[in-house]
C-alpha cells in the first residue's frame, strides 16, 4: 500500500451528493483541503484533477463501519473505486480507512454557510490524506 513514486498525493470524500478533494504538497507533509465538486461531476473533476495536479495516487476514503464492517457506502465505494481504476488506469487509487473523518471535519470547522458546508467536504478529505501520508512518514523510517 506504500506509494512509491515521488510527487503529490490527492485525496476523495466520496458522498452521495458531494465528493471533497484534498491535495498533498510535493513532498507529501501537508494535506490541505482542495475543493468540493457535485456528485454527479466526480469523474470529470478527477480527470481534470489528473490533468492540471498530476498526483501519483488518489486516496479514496473507505467508509468502514465502527466495528469494521461493511455497510451499503462501503459497498458504493468499492463500486465507485472499481470504476476509477477502469477510467484512469495510469493513476494509483488506494482505499483508504475514513472513519470519523466527516466528523472531524465538522468539529474543526463548524458549517454555518452552504459554502463552509461544502467546503466541510475538502476538509474532510484532508483529514483522509493527513491520516494515509502519516502512514507513509512512519514507513518511511521504519
Amino acid at each position: 500500500m506504500y506509494t512509491s513514486k515521488e510527487g503529490k498525493i490527492a485525496a476523495l470524500d466520496m458522498g452521495d451528493q458531494w465528493v471533497g478533494i484534498a491535495l498533498s504538497d510535493i513532498t507529501r507533509t501537508l494535506a490541505k483541503p482542495f475543493t468540493t465538486v457535485p456528485f454527479a461531476d466526480y469523474k470529470k473533476e478527477v480527470s481534470k484533477l489528473i490533468v492540471e495536479q498530476r498526483p501519483v495516487t488518489i486516496i479514496i476514503g473507505y467508509p468502514k463501519t465502527m466495528r469494521g464492517t461493511e455497510s451499503e457506502q462501503t459497498k458504493k465505494i468499492l463500486t465507485l473505486h472499481a470504476e476509477l481504476e477502469k477510467n484512469f488506469p495510469e493513476t494509483v487509487f488506494i482505499l483508504w480507512d475514513e472513519r470519523l473523518s466527516s466528523k472531524r471535519a465538522q468539529t474543526a470547522s463548524p458549517a454555518r454557510t452552504r459554502e463552509e458546508k461544502l467546503k466541510s467536504h475538502a476538509i474532510a478529505a484532508a483529514f483522509i490524506l493527513d491520516s494515509y501520508l502519516g502512514y507513509l512518514a512512519m514507513q518511511k523510517n521504519m
